[in-house]
């Protein structure tokens, strides 16, 4: 009897999870697109509903709600289903639409999907070989070798994303990385962009009259045909017409000149709103977050620098080791047990709140970037895959932020995998995108005052 209340409340929750999934599929990804397709949104749904079940659960364990068996049952059924999603359905879902956009391809799709699925298979399985995953033992289609491979690639991705956050986020609230912008700068390049506009607009005139002129006097119908007729035209002019030719290369000279001093005309507003914003209350609690991040940054990849050195792995969860230091330095009676439980717990609930929130803020972002009515649904399937693989990575992290006691069913659920491994992957991503990403917002921010004084 308690299995099946236990199995109606994970159903119920899954349902809402569904919800609030095709909620945002609807209103967020494909609010601008005709063309939908319902295998789409209910993949996508199915696997947010189930990668939102799998943080469901963590929280469940470490609360102690529902039965331990039941918990046990649902932590497989999760992993099965988000396993068969990612590995076999979303990518063979992935090849039939690239195929369908193909019309040479259109009456054998299915045929080349399969094709396209059974190559991703190869190289999914290939991505396996050169990292220690896990255990020989295993079978072929076991969950632990396919929670082994799809951990390195959403491993990798969060490594990635948590190394660029760690250092954009300090650079955007912080209002020592604004530069000083004023409104004669502003009225100065919008000067200059309207007196490019202005050139490009009498230099297209120029070459409107001179076909027109040319039209006239019956040049155009009488034009040369044939390659050398095409040499002839673009290198000779008729006498007391226009070398179109030339100005036609001006034109394009300062169409793009005037693209660039749009985008920084834009840029230029958009850095004075910042700085009157930094002014506000808000801002400058924001700009507090920045020097708070920045600091954790730091931090952040100094013991990433150390992990890998040292080769280290942490034994025992942050939050009970730090407790564990505080009482023994203050030299107070603490019940460390109890009160890292309770910790641990808001701990781990604001990254699951925080890793879902930024990750769908991020894919709408991007889907908005690339996406178009054709490839919209491609897109869509692609962000579920990384979603999927990002929230199955997620668990096998999250597991070193829990006390030791609340790991048993997630360990054993997960398999004999060698979890010391992704935590030393993250590291090494980690560093390197937080490296990168200093390098490369440094230069941006170096060249921005320079490009604004060339343009």
């Amino acid at each position: 009897m308690s299995f099946l209340i236990d199995s109606s409340i994970m159903v119920t929750s899954q349902v809402l999870f569904f919800g609030f999934g095709w909620l945002f599929f609807m209103r967020k990804l494909f609010k601008d697109y005709e063309v939908r397709q319902y295998v789409v949104q209910v993949i996508f749904s199915v696997t947010f509903a189930f990668s939102c079940t799998m943080f469901e659960l963590i929280i469940f364990e470490i609360l102690g709600v529902l039965n331990s068996s039941s918990r046990y049952f649902h932590w497989k059924l999760n992993l099965c289903v988000i396993l068969l999603i990612l590995v076999f359905m979303v990518p063979f879902y992935i090849g039939y639409f690239v195929v369908s956009n193909i019309r040479l391809l259109h009456r054998q799709k299915l045929l080349f999907a399969c094709v396209l699925w059974l190559t991703f298979m190869y190289f999914f399985w290939k991505l396996g070989d050169p990292f220690p995953i896990l255990s020989p033992k295993h079978g072929i289609l076991s969950i632990e070798q396919l929670i082994s491979r799809v951990g390195v690639i959403g491993v990798t991705l969060m490594a990635l994303l948590s190394g660029f956050g760690a250092v954009n986020c300090p650079y955007t609230y912080m209002s020592y990385f604004l530069r000083n912008v004023t409104d004669a700068d502003i009225l100065a390049l919008e000067r200059r962009l309207l007196q490019t506009m202005d050139m490009i607009v009498s230099k297209k005139k120029r070459i409107a009259l001179a076909h027109r002129t040319m039209f006239q006097r019956g040049e155009v119908h009488n034009k040369p045909t044939g390659f050398w007729g095409m040499i002839k035209s673009v290198t000779t002019s008729v006498a007391g017409s226009e070398n179109l030719s030339l100005i036609q290369q001006e034109v394009d000279a300062l169409e793009e000149l005037s693209r660039q001093l749009f985008l920084e005309t834009a840029d230029l507003h958009a850095t004075k709103e910042r700085i009157e914003y930094s002014k506000t209350f808000q801002g400058k609690y924001f700009n507090f977050l920045g020097y708070f991040f920045s600091i954790y940054c730091v931090w952040k990849i100094f013991m990433a620098t150390i992990n890998i050195v040292f080769d280290r792995v942490g034994k025992t969860d942050p939050v009970t080791r730090g407790i564990e230091i505080t009482v023994n330095y203050l030299g107070i009676q603490f019940d460390v047990k109890f009160w890292s439980q309770h910790i641990s717990f808001i701990l781990v609930g604001i990254i699951i709140v925080t890793s879902i929130r930024g990750l769908l803020i991020t894919l709408t972002k991007f889907f908005y970037a690339i996406s178009s009515s054709k490839s919209s649904n491609v897109i869509v399937l692609l962000l579920a895959q990384i979603m999927g693989m990002y929230f199955v990575s997620s668990v096998l992290l999250i597991r070193m932020s829990m006390p030791l006691e609340y790991r048993t069913i997630i360990t054993e659920v997960l398999g004999e995998l060698q979890f010391n491994f992704y935590h030393r992957w993250f590291d090494v991503i980690f560093l390197v995108s937080a490296l990168s990403s200093i390098l490369f917002l440094y230069l941006a921010h170096k060249q921005a005052p320079e490009k604004h004084m060339a343009l």
